[in-house]
């Protein structure tokens, strides 16, 4: 991943339109890019460490709209 538009983000009116299901399946894959992200930080592989952190606060955000529509995560 070299940059911000690599990670292929939605944006967040779209996302509370999601199904279930489809916030779900959003939230996993997020949720395995900012692992490998932080795995690549700490190996000293990544040179964009703001990507973390905006990973970061968008994985917050799928789970406050997960919240609010009573989806289950785990």
């Amino acid at each position: 991943m070299k940059e911000l538009k690599d990670l292929k983000l939605k944006e967040v009116n779209k996302l509370a339109e999601l199904s279930q299901s489809d916030l779900k399946k959003e939230l996993k894959d997020s949720e395995s890019k900012l692992f490998t992200l932080k795995m690549k930080l700490e190996t000293e592989e990544l040179k964009q460490t703001h990507l973390v952190k905006f990973l970061r606060k968008y994985v917050a955000r799928l789970r406050t709209i997960a919240s609010e529509k009573w989806v289950k995560i785990s």
